[in-house]
């Protein structure tokens, strides 16, 4: 199977709620998802790579999901629904950013050659995670505590004020799981982040 095949099957048994179809055909017919990188230099920063990272962040965020503590300490629980919408969608921001290019790399002996790269332009500047919220709300209405865990799910590396994100992780806990598990998919499972 493969990764488009994969993340449309875990999105149709997944994700019921009103105007799920159409964000569907959105990313598969209207956009880049499946063949747009995750990133211009660093993780998945292939061809396909941002279909990738989300089913890498639904995985991460599946498994931490399900660990003993969080279930009977934090008393974490969501809806199927839910985490695939958060970890599936969290980076629709990305969409329609990365355009393919080269650049110059300088070898052992001295010479130079170019090597594939992408290059970074987004044709809406609107944030990250506020960007990612706005394009599935357009078709899918978010609650609440899905909106703030993608809005937030870059954590404390973003511009944001430290003692916002700090309540956000407080109010709600999925955010904090959400970017744990992007984390984890962007530093261990596609290497440097």
């Amino acid at each position: 199977m493969t990764n488009k095949e994969e993340f449309i099957q875990i999105f149709k048994e997944n994700i019921k709620r009103p105007g799920a179809e159409d964000l569907l055909d959105y990313l598969e017919n209207k956009s880049d998802f499946f063949t747009a990188p995750a990133s211009a230099r660093y993780h998945s920063a292939f061809e396909g790579g941002l279909c990738e990272h989300s089913l890498n962040v639904y995985d991460c965020l599946v498994d931490y999901l399900n660990r003993p503590r969080v279930r009977e300490v934090y008393e974490l629980d969501y809806s199927d629904e839910t985490v695939a919408l958060v970890a599936l969608c969290h980076d629709l921001c990305k969409i329609g950013c990365y355009k393919s290019s080269v650049r110059n790399v300088k070898q052992v002996d001295g010479s130079w050659r170019q090597v594939p790269t992408f290059q970074f332009d987004d044709p809406m500047p609107y944030g990250h995670g506020e960007k990612s919220v706005y394009i599935i709300n357009g078709y899918v209405r978010l609650t609440r505590e899905e909106a703030f865990a993608i809005r937030y799910h870059m954590g404390f590396s973003g511009p944001e004020d430290n003692r916002d994100i700090g309540k956000v992780f407080e109010l709600y806990p999925l955010a904090y799981a959400l970017h744990a598990a992007d984390s984890e998919a962007t530093y261990f499972l596609e290497g440097k982040g």
